[in-house]
């Protein structure tokens, strides 16, 4: 689905702006946000929205209407400046009741860099103005958690069953999700957890698009002139109290499960972005990022692409990595769908941007919460942990605690 007035001309004018303080300060709840930190950018209403079950399609509308739009800009050539386009994906469009969608705000407030700017786009001559801040958003009020589409027990099963069938050949690697549901007594706010996260996960990619809140430490693919990356993130474990940093990192690098588990989510980009990177750089070895919660092996891939391919273009290659999906990644993908007894929607898929020219970040829609219901009072939250035939069920299951605990954490204040 297209929503825009059809033949009319786009224009865009972009201005620098001293700083502006919080972002968020400005932020509606149904409007998108993309930030690590203090940088990034909130997008207040669409001008235009794309709604589909294809990457591909997405990426081909996005490029024809950028190609129409007239850019005024005090800032010509920085990156994610002016124009942008920001979407989440779903993770498997053939297994879903939910749609794709990419947006095109009408107001953009972002900062890079100690630069900030201020785009306005129209279907006539505009003129860029700072607005308003809006309300601070409320805390929830008697949130309440349940069980979501399987009990601890039943997922536990279900992982026995999986890891069963790995066993026995038929995948290396399945990624097996979980989700939990939370209700509260009046419609939820996803500018308060997003704030939340922002203040705990600064490291992170904080995101809000269409419901879909969250803050993830993996980037699928990010390119900015040229020089593109993807940081993968597979093999976990929990920080806890009492227990040293440094001991639980050394746990982590000598766990074979973990380790083979990385270097299978490792093999799956590398093979995908091949063909359209050159230069490419991966590391040996993983080394261990650690968050306020976990700790996960991760290896940072680079590259060089060329202009032609738009990081959609990039991401639509490389998703789904063996780190969300497993591998082979069409056993895994048809092993998920029997095991999960979950629609993971948008979970585990690309969410980002894209600006005019193609560059962006595309991250993986992971430690998030999807608004549901007609009141959208209810909130699903979704994990998931990677199964190989060395896996325990019930680590497993302590694993996707720790990596709801940022989302239960943000939305009531206490793990």
């Amino acid at each position: 689905m297209i929503v825009n007035p059809g033949s009319s001309r786009l224009h865009a004018a972009t201005i620098s702006i001293p700083d502006p303080g919080l972002l968020t300060d400005f932020l509606g709840p149904r409007d998108v946000a993309f930030l690590r930190g203090r940088e990034g950018f909130v997008g207040l209403g669409q001008i235009a929205r794309f709604e589909t079950d294809s990457m591909l399609a997405a990426d081909e509308w996005w490029s024809q209407l950028a190609a129409t739009i007239e850019n005024e800009s005090e800032m010509p050539g920085r990156y994610g400046t002016g124009p942008l386009a920001c979407g989440s994906f779903c993770f498997d469009p053939g297994n879903t009741e939910y749609r794709s969608v990419l947006v095109v705000p009408e107001l953009i407030i972002g900062r890079r860099g100690g630069k900030c700017w201020l785009t306005r786009l129209g279907y006539d001559r505009v003129t860029p103005e700072l607005p308003e801040r809006v309300s601070p958003p409320r805390p929830p009020v008697g949130l309440r958690f349940s069980q979501g589409s399987l009990s601890e027990s039943e997922w536990m099963g279900r992982l026995r069953e999986l890891t069963g069938r790995i066993r026995d050949g038929e995948a290396r690697k399945v990624v097996l999700a979980r989700d939990i549901v939370g209700e509260a007594d009046r419609p939820l706010d996803p500018r308060w957890p997003l704030r939340e996260l922002l203040s705990s996960y600064g490291g992170c990619w904080t995101y809000l698009i269409e419901g879909l809140v969250g803050s993830t430490p993996e980037m699928l693919v990010r390119r900015r002139d040229g020089l593109t990356g993807s940081r993968v993130l597979a093999g976990t474990i929990p920080r806890v109290d009492g227990v040293d940093d440094v001991q639980q990192a050394a746990r982590l690098v000598s766990s074979i499960k973990d380790l083979e588990e990385h270097r299978l989510a490792v093999e799956s980009v590398v093979s995908s972005l091949r063909g359209l990177l050159t230069a490419m750089h991966v590391p040996e070895a993983p080394y261990v990022l650690t968050l306020p919660n976990v700790m996960h092996l991760a290896t940072d891939v680079t590259g060089v692409s060329a202009q032609q391919h738009s990081t959609l273009r990039l991401a639509q290659a490389a998703h789904p990595s063996a780190a969300v999906c497993g591998s082979p990644t069409d056993v895994a993908r048809r092993l998920i769908a029997e095991h999960e007894q979950l629609d993971r929607g948008r979970f585990a898929g690309p969410v980002g941007w894209m600006d005019t020219q193609g560059d962006g970040e595309w991250a993986i829609a992971l430690r998030c919460g999807q608004l549901e219901g007609p009141d959208r009072n209810r909130i699903r939250l979704y994990a998931g942990a990677g199964v190989v035939a060395a896996s325990n069920p019930h680590t497993e299951l302590v694993e996707t605690e720790a990596k709801l605990a940022p989302m239960k954490s943000a939305l009531r204040g206490s793990w």
